[in-house]
C-alpha cells in the first residue's frame, strides 16, 4: 500500500486552505437497524434533536442506500468497497465466525492509516474475529482482529447484542476477562453446554426480556441469546450499559489522540458502530418511559443522546469545527426481530421505513434506504440532497478526501463521490446495488429500480414484505407510489437496460 501526502485538491474540496494544513478528523457513525423514517429530521415521531442539529449544520440525504439489507454483508461492502455478493460467507455471521474481511484486503481504515491518521473501530463489529471459525481463544489473544485491517485501536462487540459471546473485545482480548469464569462459545446447534440453562428450557430466568421467535439459547443478563455460551463472569456486559460503555471508550480514545503528549496531534478516523436500535432493545434506565413507542422508541432516544454526548466532547476538546461527522445505518428497520418488546404494538403512526415498502431483510426499498447525514468540516450547511448515494463508495470517497491512492485490485466496486457527499455537487452515483437476505440483488439509478427474480421468504419470524418474486420487478422511483406499480411488462427497454446493467456489475 502506498502512502501519499494530503493533496491541495483534497483540501480545496473540503473548503480548507493549503496554508492551514488542517486535515479534518472523521467520525463515521453507523447505527444498527435504524430506519429511514426513524429520525425526526426525516419526519419520524421520535425526537432526535442532536442529530437534527447536525443535519441543519450539514447535508441531509434523501436517497442514500446501504449495501445490503442485513448487517454483516452491509458492513463488509461498506468497509472494503467490494460487493458482498462477490464472495461466499458474507451472510449474517455467527458470534464465533472467523474474520470475514481478510488481512490482505484493503479497507477504508487502511486509506486513513496510509494518510497518517490514527484509526479506531468502536462498537458492534459483526464481521468475525480470529483466523478460523469456532476456534477462537476467548481466554487469550485473538490472532486476527481489526488491527489487521488498518485499525490502530478497537473496543468492540464480537457480533451483535443478541448473539454470544456477550463480552467486549479490546485490542484482541476480552475486556475484564475473569480467570475464574473461562469463556466457551458454541454455535453447534442442538449441543448446548451441559448444565447451562437455556431460554427455551428455563423461561423463569428470562427476567428482562422474553423471546418471540428464536433467541432462546444462552441466557445473559436475564435475556435469551442466539448461540451457546458458558463462563464470562465479570466480563459479561449489562445490556443497559452498552451505549455508555461504547461512548466512554470513544471519547477516551479521541481525547488521547487530541492531547497526545502536548504535541500537534495526528488527525483521526473513528468507525463508531452503535448497537442501537438492534435487539434486544434494553435501553439504560434513564430513558425508560420516555417514549410512547416503548423500548424501540427509547433506543432511538438513546442513540440521539449518544450523538449529543459525542458532539459535546468534540466541542470541549475544541475540535468540533475540524471534525467531519457522517451518520447512517447498516440497513433498514425491523420491529419484532425476536423479542417480545411490543415494538409492533406500540409503533402507532410512526413509520420506521418512511414512505417505503419492506424493511430489514427485504429487497424492497426500506431494506436498504437509510438516513445519511454529512456534517462538519468541509460539508455545506443546511443542504438537503436527493442525489443517489451508496455506502459502497465510502472507501474511494474517503481515500480521495485524504489524498491516497487505492491499490490496484482493491475496493473495486467503490467510486469517488466526495463533492456530492459534501453537498458541493448534485451529481448522483451512476447506480446502486444492494443484496437482500436471500442474496438476491436489486439495482437502481436515480430514477429506476430493478429487482431480479428470486425464490425464498423471510421465514423465521419478522413481519416484513420480502420483495422476493419469481417475476422481474421494475419500479419508477420518481413516482409517488413507490414500488407499487411493477412496470416490467410496460417498459421492456428500460427493463432490458437495468438487467444488462446488473449483469455487467456481476461480471
Amino acid at each position: 500500500m502506498r502512502k501519499t501526502t494530503f493533496s491541495v485538491l483534497s483540501l480545496a474540496a473540503l473548503g480548507l486552505t493549503a496554508q492551514a494544513q488542517q486535515r479534518p478528523n472523521v467520525i463515521f457513525v453507523l447505527a444498527d437497524d435504524l430506519g429511514y423514517g426513524d429520525l425526526s429530521c426525516y419526519e419520524g415521531e421520535a425526537p432526535t434533536p442532536h442529530i437534527d442539529q447536525l443535519a441543519r449544520e450539514g447535508v441531509r440525504f434523501t436517497n442514500a442506500h446501504a449495501v445490503a439489507s442485513t448487517s454483516t454483508p452491509s458492513r463488509y461492502g461498506m468497509l472494503t468497497g467490494c460487493y458482498p455478493f462477490r464472495r461466499p460467507g458474507t451472510d449474517v455471521a455467527a458470534g464465533n465466525a472467523g474474520m470475514i474481511i481478510k488481512p490482505e484486503q484493503y479497507t477504508v481504515a487502511d486509506a486513513f492509516h496510509n494518510a497518517g491518521y490514527r484509526t479506531a473501530a468502536i462498537g458492534k463489529w459483526h464481521l468475525g474475529l480470529g483466523s478460523k471459525t469456532a476456534q477462537q481463544d476467548w481466554n487469550g489473544e485473538l490472532d486476527q482482529t481489526p488491527r489487521d485491517l488498518g485499525f490502530d485501536y478497537h473496543y468492540i462487540m464480537a457480533a451483535t447484542a443478541d448473539r454470544v459471546p456477550c463480552v467486549f473485545i479490546e485490542q484482541g482480548r476480552v475486556k475484564n476477562w475473569d480467570p475464574e469464569a473461562p469463556i466457551e462459545v458454541s454455535y453447534d446447534w442442538g449441543k448446548p453446554f451441559p448444565g447451562e440453562p437455556l431460554g427455551r428450557t428455563h423461561p423463569e430466568l428470562l427476567t428482562k426480556q422474553r423471546h418471540s421467535h428464536g433467541h432462546d439459547m444462552a441466557i445473559v443478563n436475564g435475556i435469551g441469546r442466539i448461540g451457546y455460551m458458558r463462563g464470562g463472569g465479570k466480563a459479561l456486559w449489562r445490556d443497559e450499559d452498552i451505549p455508555d460503555s461504547l461512548l466512554h471508550y470513544a471519547i477516551k480514545w479521541i481525547g488521547e489522540q487530541t492531547m497526545e503528549r502536548g504535541e500537534q496531534a495526528a488527525p483521526f478516523f473513528m468507525y463508531f458502530a452503535t448497537n442501537d436500535v438492534h435487539v434486544p432493545r434494553q435501553p439504560h434506565e434513564r430513558f425508560r418511559g420516555k417514549s410512547p413507542m416503548g423500548l424501540r422508541g427509547e433506543a432511538i432516544l438513546q442513540f440521539d443522546y449518544t450523538i449529543g454526548q459525542l458532539r459535546a466532547a468534540l466541542d470541549s476538546l475544541g475540535i468540533a469545527d475540524n471534525t467531519l461527522i457522517i451518520i447512517t445505518s447498516d440497513n433498514g428497520p425491523v420491529l419484532d426481530d425476536g423479542y417480545a418488546d411490543r415494538a409492533e404494538e406500540l409503533v402507532g403512526t410512526h413509520k420506521p421505513g418512511g414512505p417505503y415498502r419492506g424493511g430489514k431483510y427485504s429487497a424492497y426499498e426500506a431494506g436498504n434506504v437509510v438516513p445519511f447525514i454529512v456534517s462538519g468540516a468541509g460539508a455545506k450547511r443546511g443542504k438537503v440532497s436527493n442525489a443517489l448515494v451508496s455506502l459502497i463508495d465510502l472507501p474511494a470517497t474517503m481515500a480521495a478526501m485524504v489524498g491516497v491512492d487505492i491499490p490496484a485490485g482493491q475496493a473495486t466496486d467503490s467510486r469517488e463521490c466526495l463533492k456530492t457527499w459534501l453537498g458541493r455537487s448534485k451529481k448522483p452515483a451512476p447506480y446502486h446495488v444492494s443484496m437482500a437476505a436471500n442474496r438476491s440483488l436489486e439495482v437502481r439509478d436515480q430514477r429506476w429500480k430493478y429487482i431480479e427474480p428470486s425464490r425464498g421468504s423471510i421465514g423465521w419470524g419478522p413481519n416484513i414484505e420480502s420483495g422476493y418474486s419469481q417475476e422481474p420487478q421494475l419500479y419508477d422511483m420518481s413516482r409517488a407510489a413507490w414500488e407499487q406499480d411493477n412496470q416490467a411488462e410496460r417498459q421492456p427497454k428500460v427493463l432490458q437496460r437495468m438487467q444488462q446493467l446488473l449483469q455487467s456489475i456481476r461480471k
